[in-house]
């Protein structure tokens, strides 16, 4: 084969390739910043009752966006939860960053990020998320509100919804939800998950999510977002010093045992 021929060979091959689609970027802020995602306002939600509410109200173009207003803000690993402490939790999922939708303090506020992807192909959609909502005794249209909606933009279906308020007694929630004092709240990260079939292989989709402090503005609701990809990222899983002591006696056990069966033999 001569080397024209073999060159034309590979030039097909790479012409002929499909098109790589689009990924997410920046799915675990791990750029340490909100680059690649839409990021909306921290606007008055105090006259919107929960059953008017979308992201959208709060993305830039929506009824309440206010460019001078910014309540979320990316976390650093280590952060410790003001309202709910240890019993939370880590508030990142995996590596040192997150993003925290709304602030943790009351008010009458509600703020948005979405991100979009287009010709999507890869085999999953894959994100993490932990939510607090503070209970303040109001009906669950007035309460503190999260939502997250992952939206197939081609079909205009939502493929995941996770709505969720503190409203009285408990119905806005369900029992990935605990309680401490006046909080509801989600002490492990929700994994949530879409698998990419031949019928949803390169669709856009968008993922958005909304947190809001209640209506009548005196207590709080907010949302940790993470690992937005294809693939699920390893969980940050530190062991406490206690169960390092356990390993190292485990491990110094082993030892011993080994050395005891060698005496044995020899």
């Amino acid at each position: 084969m001569t080397f024209k021929k073999a060159l034309g060979i590979v030039a097909a091959t790479i012409f002929a390739a499909p098109t790589f689609a689009a990924s997410f970027v920046n799915g675990g802020f791990e750029a340490g910043d909100t680059s690649s995602w839409t990021v909306g306002s921290s606007g008055d939600r105090s006259s919107i009752a929960n059953s008017q509410i979308t992201p959208a109200t709060f993305l830039p173009g929506g009824s309440q966006y206010n460019t001078g207003s910014q309540h979320s803000a990316v976390i650093a690993s280590g952060t410790v939860d003001p309202n709910i402490g240890a019993a939370l939790g880590s508030t990142v999922y995996s590596g040192n960053y997150s993003y925290r939708v709304e602030d943790t303090t009351n008010g009458g506020y509600a703020s948005a990020i979405s991100q979009t992807v287009a010709n999507y192909s890869d085999a999953n959609i894959f994100f993490a998320w932990k939510a607090v909502l503070e209970n303040g005794g109001h009906s669950q249209n007035q309460s503190a509100l999260m939502m997250i909606t992952l939206h197939d933009d081609t079909t205009n279906l939502d493929v995941i919804s996770r709505i969720y308020n503190a409203g009285a007694g408990g119905g806005g929630v369900d029992t990935r939800f605990s309680t401490l004092g006046g909080f509801f709240y989600t002490s492990d990260w929700q994994v949530e998950q879409l698998p990419i079939d031949a019928a949803l292989s390169g669709h856009t989709f968008t993922l958005s999510v909304l947190a809001a402090d209640c209506e009548p503005t005196g207590h709080t609701g907010y949302v940790y977002l993470d690992g937005f990809g294809a693939i699920t990222p390893p969980v940050n899983d530190v062991p406490e010093p206690a169960s390092l002591a356990l390993v190292g006696v485990g491990l110094a056990g082993l030892v011993t045992t080994r050395r005891r069966r060698a005496a044995t033999a020899a």
